[in-house]
């Protein structure tokens, strides 16, 4: 098995995806660091001051009278009114939500990018992993070999977590590295909050805790890589499914822009919260932003995209070890 594992990582190394997945994240994190840049020195131009409470308060006055508008959906206000209460809270407990450094800057990029854009890039190494053998006419080849049909599959499929947990490392790396010459290095025991329940009734503050940030960042990075292992299972199971790897990357774009752009519309479709692409953000709950349907809670959504992981890679070694090769 060790070997097969080492022959699948060459076969990744040589196509040189990682390395142009490195480059896009690098110059992505470069763009995002210069634009957060920009915004900072902006705001304390127009406010005339650095102190980040009476930065916070401007906000919280801004969003109060956002909120005394007219034809705003209903939706759109609860968001708005969790808003002003989440920063209403760090502000009495004196805690800056956005305190200046690196680790700030990989939390923010983080929870930004776990829904689509880090999804994107594992889609890119796993929905070739099994499809390029059928079209490069490999696959006789491969299964010819005295090594039983799943060990081939569970070869590669290791490989894809390997690979997924290496994508994460340099999106956190560079995220950090990158943004520390501007923002700096330090921060890591920033106080941050964490525990905040959108219900019904509005924001529940009752489950609160304050927490280091570098306590914060292992769960997000936890979560972002589980999301990342569960698309690239499902861009796998589409590999072995489709022999074409556009067709297969084609299908997994539309699933995750759509779940991108649902994320903003099922409000009222309740089934929808059983799709795994409704259920990607999972940083929005640490954050304490309410979900795309109300009622959806961390735990639902990482049981939805357990089953949906656990379903793709049955049915991906299912087909594997079934299918015949012509």
């Amino acid at each position: 098995m060790s070997k097969l594992i080492q022959n699948e990582m060459l076969k990744l190394i040589a196509k040189k995806r990682l390395v142009v997945i490195a480059i896009i994240i690098g110059v992505l994190v470069a763009l995002f660091t210069y634009a957060q840049y920009r915004q900072v020195q902006t705001q304390q131009e127009k406010l005339g001051t650095k102190d980040w409470r009476t930065i916070l308060q401007k906000q919280i006055v801004d969003t109060t009278n956002r909120l005394s508008s007219t034809g705003m959906s209903d939706e759109w206000r609860r968001e708005l009114q969790i808003m002003v209460k989440q920063e209403q809270y760090y502000l009495d407990h004196n805690i800056n939500p956005n305190a200046p450094g690196a680790p700030t800057f990989v939390r923010v990029f983080l929870e930004n990018s776990i829904g689509l854009f880090i999804p994107l890039m594992v889609m890119v190494i796993a929905s070739d992993l099994v499809s390029s053998e059928y079209s490069l006419g490999t696959v006789k080849l491969l299964l010819t070999r005295p090594v039983k049909r799943w060990k081939i599959l569970l070869s590669k499929y290791i490989t894809l977590i390997l690979a997924v947990s290496l994508i994460i490392a340099i999106a956190g790396a560079l995220s950090y590295g990158i943004s520390g010459f501007v923002f700096g290095f330090k921060g890591w025991g920033a106080p941050i909050l964490t525990g905040f329940n959108v219900t019904k009734a509005g924001l529940n503050t009752a489950n609160v805790k304050l927490l280091s940030l570098w306590e914060f960042l292992l769960m997000d990075f936890g979560l972002v890589w589980f999301v990342a292992v569960v698309v690239g299972t499902l861009s796998f199971m589409l590999s072995v499914l489709i022999r074409s790897t556009a067709a297969g990357m084609g299908i997994m774009l539309a699933a995750l822009i759509s779940g991108a752009i649902l994320n903003n519309m099922v409000s009222s479709w309740n089934s929808a919260k059983y799709l795994f692409m409704v259920n990607l953000q999972l940083t929005d709950y640490l954050a304490g932003n309410p979900p795309p349907i109300q009622g959806m809670t961390l735990s639902f959504s990482i049981t939805v995209l357990l089953f949906w992981w656990a379903a793709a890679l049955f049915v991906s070694f299912f087909v594997f070890t079934k299918k015949d090769v012509y």
